[in-house]
């Protein structure tokens, strides 16, 4: 994104250009879509686009989280994994995948999103399978580093192609879903790992190896459909009728507030500039780091507590479901009323008491429901977090930039997370949970700061207007023009708080 999001915004425009004027485009008749129509027209977007893309980052998270599962099936010992292996082996994947990003975005570009992202899920498909094959440490950390480089473009892509089908208020609800599916992950993962682990022998592979090998398989399965499954663009979607797809566009171009959506090298460096995405880059990084974390050693965890390895499998399941419901849930109110820093904080005010618990005692009981707590705040705060970034960022090549920052920074998290749970911190991993209680804590006070901020700033705004005797209803066109380049600098701008 970075030049991830331009380089979309220049693909969809590209498009627009070559199949529809924008004049025509502009001669749709809006008062045709009623409040009915328009519902009925987000839903079909809904069930053409969001399903599919949620099936994609559940593979994808599952695929590269499941060597936490893998671990309790006896991959160290198999290979041979002595003091901090397993960790760097989790830490290598997060560098290629952040380098990942930008590169592949370029690439969806050049081709289109639908045969781009088939062909980076056959690519980490394949290396999936692979990785069920090696027998010994190096081969395990060339898999590992190769899969970053093939999961890099998809979040980050799919993040900001969902921007180009929805308003600004109606991002949050579908990225939430969209991430929603790291949550199933988990789950799934938990459930298939306690059954794959069975296979242990068949075909002289342990089983911990038929994990990686079907899981791997299914993902290219998928991959296979996945050419024809993605839309690329409003103008060129099959789904939709001539009227709906100049419907999208104008609800798109009302939504910019007639912000500029051209490329022009001044908006990366204005994006580079601002210093509100870079403490939204350090809320990601504190969110991100409990999120791998989370993700990549809730089976140790709860082996910890004292559970077998076949019974800890099982009981990573239930937080990851209710995660799952939060992060809906959270999306749903977050686009309804507007608002996202408050949720934002609440999360993090959860995931804080969740962590608490984990290291303030030693009783299962009360630990497990810690893990409930940690993953019903971690979880929300990732879309939320992305959609509200983006809602701040006025003009597309400046969104694209912003995103990508943010999305990049964030996964540097996971570095940090490979070496958040120590082997010889087991089994209370005091200093594990303490870290995260301290990036948490760091990110709802950033938080605490961004929603104060713009709150103050939105007013600033409004007496500003209100001195010259205009309001946001009768700021005329000709007056938003004047101020086109000036993103969210623009004095129409309102920020979402």
């Amino acid at each position: 994104m970075s030049p991830e999001g331009s380089t979309i915004e220049k693909a969809n425009v590209k498009h627009v250009d070559g199949d529809v004027t924008p004049d025509s485009l502009e001669s749709s008749d809006a008062a045709s879509f009623d409040e009915k129509r328009t519902k009925k027209l987000l839903r079909k977007l809904d069930w053409n686009l969001v399903p599919f893309l949620a099936l994609l980052y559940l593979l994808s998270f599952l695929d590269r989280t499941n060597i936490g599962n893998a671990r309790l099936a006896g991959l160290e010992k198999d290979l041979g994994l002595k003091g901090l292996d397993y960790n760097v082996a989790l830490a290598v994947f997060f560098p290629w995948y952040v380098a990942a990003e930008i590169p592949s975005n370029i690439m969806m570009k050049k081709t289109r999103p639908s045969l781009w992202l088939t062909i980076i899920m056959v690519a980490w498909g394949v290396t999936m399978t692979l990785m069920g094959l090696v027998t010994n440490y190096v081969g395990l950390l060339i898999c590992r580093m190769a899969l970053g480089v093939a999961e890099g473009g998809l979040f980050p892509g799919v993040t900001f192609y969902i921007t180009m089908w929805y308003r600004r208020h109606e991002c949050g609800l579908r990225m939430a879903i969209f991430f929603s599916a790291a949550t199933i992950a988990g789950a799934f993962g938990g459930l298939l790992a306690r059954g794959i682990s069975e296979m242990k022998g068949v075909g002289g592979k342990p089983g911990w190896a038929w994990i990686f090998i079907l899981e791997g398989l299914v993902t290219i399965a998928v991959a296979s459909t996945a050419i024809w499954a993605i839309n690329d663009y409003p103008e060129t979607a099959k789904f939709l009728t001539a009227e709906e797809r100049k419907e999208v566009h104008r609800r798109l171009k009302a939504d910019r507030t007639s912000l500029a959506d051209e490329y022009d090298i001044k908006y990366f460096f204005h994006a580079i500039k601002d210093w509100k995405i870079y403490v939204h880059m350090l809320i990601t990084i504190g969110i991100y780091t409990p999120l791998y974390s989370f993700s990549l050693f809730l089976p140790t965890i709860v082996k910890g507590m004292g559970y077998t390895n076949k019974r800890s499998q099982l009981m990573t399941v239930p937080p990851y479901v209710f995660a799952c419901i939060c992060t809906i849930t959270a999306g749903y109110l977050a686009d309804r009323t507007k608002k996202r820093g408050v949720f934002m904080i609440t999360g993090c005010l959860s995931s804080i008491v969740g962590f608490t618990m984990l290291i303030s005692t030693h009783k299962p009981g009360v630990q497990y429901f810690g893990t409930f707590l940690a993953a019903a705040g971690i979880y929300p705060n990732v879309p939320m977090g992305v959609a509200w970034n983006g809602n701040n960022i006025g003009g597309s090549t400046k969104r694209g930039v912003g995103i990508a920052m943010h999305v990049g920074f964030g996964n540097l998290g996971g570095i940090i997370a490979g070496f958040a749970y120590r082997a010889a911190d087991e089994p209370r991993y005091f200093s594990g949970h303490g870290l995260l209680i301290a990036t948490t804590s760091m990110s709802a006070i950033l938080c605490c700061f961004m929603t104060v901020y713009l709150r103050k700033e939105n007013a600033r705004r409004d007496a500003l207007m209100a001195s010259k005797g205009l309001t946001l209803e009768n700021y005329s066109d000709e007056m938003k023009d004047a101020e086109r380049e000036k993103g969210d600098n623009a004095t129409f701008f309102r920020y979402t708080i």
